[in-house]
């Protein structure tokens, strides 16, 4: 039986009826580049060498699985644990795609890298990958994102990115990607536009998807090590969903209940939340089909969530294709949920999450209690270092709890 992965996506970028790559005509030899130049190194002895040193010896690979004692106690029911990419370098997941597309970059003789960030922690991982490389960087990123996630705009410059503000529109994470597509063209015969998520123009959602890999190979692997069995539920925060995608891949052909859990923000009104696949439609955006959230025009819908790397009005076309056929369960956690779980793994395991990981935190909080004897695992996609200042100022320090 040909697994999961291999058949998935098809030759020209689609899971089902979701992904593609609609491009206006002068990018379209450039990511038939990126394509063919992915197709022939992911098979390059030389090219994954040269990464599995970068993971193991650069970025403390392989991240571990912990046990939440402590929350499981506090919850009842089902049995608590997280994959810890907060451990990786940078403190997120995100250095596991970027490092491999700086690779990427450097076998293709490309000498700038260039991105969008919402949360900031790609921004600094491709700020790192090309700080490594010896490259140029330059980092597109919304002025309400800039404001919120003030310590990784630090780290950012601090690592020699250029971070350019966006101030159209919604001026966070869709119009980073607006504004950065819109430098890319100009810079494309020097420059690759590593793009942050499993979204955008094919080859990108199974690029990434592909090179965060890694996260469910080795959850998997040590959650059989650690308790013998295979976990009855896995679960991340989706907003495009390298992180939900990276674990899941690791569990795609098995027997587990797979869960993304989207962004409710403040309430389900248009506008109020980032649940694109609780809500949206089917529909085109940044060069790919998936779904959408769109207003009455049938434009990209504005969206909030307490957490900048989710704040997207789409998701990766593999996720819409997962819910399509139910492979996938996608639930929702809001703006109270997340910041209650972000200081409960804070005060009971010595865990400060970020407000993207809180999601799957909340959700894991939420479910443990209904299915005592299960096991829980979720992706701690990233650590809260970022959020701390921004949650402290406008919340407090969770008094009462």
């Amino acid at each position: 039986m040909t697994s999961y992965l291999k058949s998935m996506p098809s030759r020209d970028g689609y899971f089902g009826d979701y992904g593609g790559a609609m491009l206006p005509p002068p990018l379209e030899p450039h990511f038939k580049e990126i394509r063919e130049a992915y197709d022939r190194l992911s098979k390059s002895a030389e090219f994954l060498g040269e990464l599995r040193h970068i993971r193991k010896h650069f970025q403390g690979r392989p991240t571990p699985v912990s046990y939440l004692k402590n929350l499981s106690h506090l919850c009842g029911g089902a049995q608590i644990y997280a994959k810890r990419e907060d451990l990786n370098h940078t403190g997120a997941h995100k250095l596991n795609h970027c490092m491999a597309e700086g690779l990427l970059a450097k076998f293709m003789g490309k000498t700038k890298l260039m991105a969008e960030t919402g949360a900031g922690q790609h921004g600094v991982a491709l700020a790192t990958a090309a700080a490594y490389f010896g490259m140029e960087c330059e980092i597109h990123m919304g002025e309400i994102d800039i404001a919120k996630e003030a310590p990784n705009v630090t780290r950012m410059k601090l690592l020699g990115a250029t971070v350019v503000p966006v101030s159209f529109g919604g001026r966070s994470l869709k119009e980073a990607v607006d504004s950065c597509f819109q430098s890319y063209v100009a810079q494309a015969d020097t420059a690759l536009f590593a793009i942050g998520s499993v979204v955008g123009p094919h080859p990108f959602p199974m690029m990434v998807r592909n090179f965060q890999h890694v996260v469910g190979v080795e959850a998997r692997a040590q959650f059989l090590e650690m308790t013998g069995e295979l976990p009855d539920m896995v679960a991340a925060c989706v907003g495009g969903g390298s992180n939900a995608m990276g674990l899941f891949s690791g569990f795609i052909d098995d027997d587990v209940a797979l869960y993304g859990v989207e962004p409710r923000g403040t309430s389900s009104k248009l506008g109020d939340h980032a649940a694109t696949i609780t809500f949206g439609h089917d529909g085109d955006i940044h060069g790919f089909r998936t779904l959408v959230l769109t207003d009455e025009a049938g434009e990209p819908a504005p969206v909030h969530t307490i957490a900048s790397g989710l704040d997207y009005p789409g998701v990766g076309p593999e996720h819409a294709h997962l819910h399509k056929t139910g492979r996938v369960t996608y639930t929702a956690a809001d703006d109270k949920e997340a910041l209650a779980a972000f200081y409960a793994l804070s005060r009971h395991e010595g865990i400060i999450p970020a407000l993207e990981s809180a999601h799957a935190v909340a959700f894991a909080m939420r479910e443990a209690k209904g299915h005592p004897g299960k096991s829980i695992l979720i992706n701690m996609s990233g650590r809260g270092d970022k959020d701390i200042d921004y949650v402290t100022e406008t919340f407090g320090f969770g008094e009462g709890l």
